[in-house]
Formats: structure tokens, sequence, C-alpha cells
């Protein structure tokens, strides 16, 4: 495991800082600003009233937090949102409501995760030939049967 600091700014006072459930947890819980409702197949923005300075290098990701999802049936809409290193802007995130009932999200509670990973700076070269592999141009469900 590797530690840094992460300097984060609230925007706003009632704003919980990024906190992490036990010692060797991955992510960090991200809590809503303010208290809303979520109609059934509805995305809200959740303000979180906090900005981030993150390394360069590295990325934020925002996950979902399975509790949330598998009890409530909200989620990230974008799945997995992404928090680039020169984005200061507030962190949000895309609630959607995939349940047949409307949900409410409470002030505090935690909506995602934020984790912090290092990312490869890939740089796109246009080639007119790529190796071969065994598996080749196989698409889904190409590597096994049922």
């Amino acid at each position: 495991m590797i530690e840094m600091n992460i300097p984060v700014r609230k925007l706003d006072e009632r704003a919980r800082l990024p906190r992490r459930g036990s010692a060797a947890a991955a992510g960090a819980d991200l809590c809503a600003l303010d208290g809303t409702d979520i109609a059934p197949g509805e995305t809200v923005m959740i303000h979180t009233g906090l900005a981030a300075e993150i390394p360069d290098g590295y990325v934020g990701l925002l996950f979902a937090r399975s509790g949330l999802s598998t009890k409530s049936g909200l989620a990230p809409a974008n799945k997995v949102g992404v928090v680039d290193s020169d984005y200061r802007g507030e962190l949000m995130v895309a609630l959607h409501n995939h349940s047949d009932q409307p949900r409410t999200v409470a002030a505090g509670e935690r909506v995602a995760q934020l984790v912090i990973m290092p990312y490869v700076a890939a740089v796109y070269v246009e080639t007119d030939q790529l190796s071969e592999t065994e598996r080749g141009e196989g698409g889904y469900g190409s590597t096994g049967s049922m």
C-alpha cells in the first residue's frame, strides 16, 4: 500500500472529507452535501462540497458503494467517474436510481467511493499491422463456452 497526502478543499462548511472505512480500504467514501429524492430511472447530480488536488500521474476514480447499489439500487450513472489530475472543480456524483421505487439520499449519506490510482499516459501510434495472438479478433464471449 502506498500512502500519500491528497489536498482536499471544502467548498461548503457542511462538507465531509473523504474517509476510508478501514485501514485496508482502497476507496474513501464521499458523502452527499444535501438530501435529495431520486425517482425511478432518474439521474441526479449529487454535490459533495469538496474539490481535490490529485497528483500528476494519478487519477481519481469514483466507484459505486456496494451496499448502496445492492440495497437501494443507487449507483453512479456512468459506472465509474474519472477525475483527472488537472481538475479543480467540485467532486460530484451522477447518481442513478436503477430501482422501480423512489429513493431518498440523506445529507451526509455516503454515495460513492473515491480511489486514487496511477495511470499510464499512453501514446497511440498508428500502425498497419498488430502482433498475432492465440485469441486474434475473437470478440465478446470468444474465450470460453458455458
